[in-house]
């Protein structure tokens, strides 16, 4: 069993960077689409960022939030700039064993998820 553990969230004012962490043990995930989602109070979940053999970004962070990820660390990033209030929120990572012709900007691909980290970005 893939287990995720997502670091680096915290505090920050907007127009602030932060970069968040996302390291898999238990599995080699470099085979995996990694994706980033999150959840803001009394809001459902939706998706960021995801990153196979491509990158798939939310429009609302398009140009903002970089994915990336090393594999030899099992490790999967998120650089967060120029951060506006409305991005706070609880940041999930998630693992996608099957690559293909999924939607990927979904949950449903997704087959493991991390616990979450905080990300408040204050104005």
């Amino acid at each position: 069993q893939v287990q995720l553990v997502e670091t680096g969230g915290g505090l920050v004012q907007a127009g602030d960077s932060l970069r968040l962490s996302c390291t898999a043990s238990g599995h080699t995930f470099s085979s995996y689409t990694m994706g980033w989602f999150r959840q803001a109070p009394g809001k459902e979940r939706e998706f960021v960022a995801a990153i196979n053999w491509n990158t798939y970004y939310a429009d609302s962070v398009k140009g903002r939030f970089i994915i990336s990820r090393d594999s030899a660390k099992n490790t999967v990033y998120l650089l967060m700039n120029s951060l506006k209030p409305e991005d706070t929120a609880v940041y999930y990572c998630a693992a996608a064993y099957e690559t293909g012709p999924y939607d990927y900007t979904g949950a449903g691909p997704y087959d493991n998820w991390g616990q979450g980290t905080q990300v408040t970005i204050s104005s």
